[in-house]
């Protein structure tokens, strides 16, 4: 069985925050039944996933993933400007 971060590690974090935002968050601990520490990893480690999630991951519309598909599956031959382009490149970059 795989141990979460919690039982692998733990680290210490320290933050100034005003009064009422402490306040709210204990408040809002107690009203889940949880620590304030418990709360902090439950909110914040959520959102931070979240974000980390949405700079990882690209979304596509439906139609845009449909073409995406089809490009793959069937893709378009080079033209004569990308072919010329690609020998170029080939004739001034010399390979490793």
């Amino acid at each position: 069985m795989t141990k979460t971060p919690v039982e692998t590690g733990t680290a210490r974090l320290e933050a100034r925050i005003p009064v009422q935002v402490y306040d709210y968050m204990q408040r809002a601990a107690r009203l889940r039944g949880m620590t304030l520490t418990g709360y902090l990893i439950a909110t914040a480690g959520e959102d931070a996933r979240r974000v980390v999630e949405d700079a990882d991951i690209l979304r596509l519309a439906r139609e845009d993933q449909i073409r995406f598909a089809e490009a793959l599956i069937d893709p378009l031959r080079p033209n004569d400007k990308l072919s010329r382009a690609a020998k170029r490149h080939a004739e001034l970059i010399e390979r490793r």
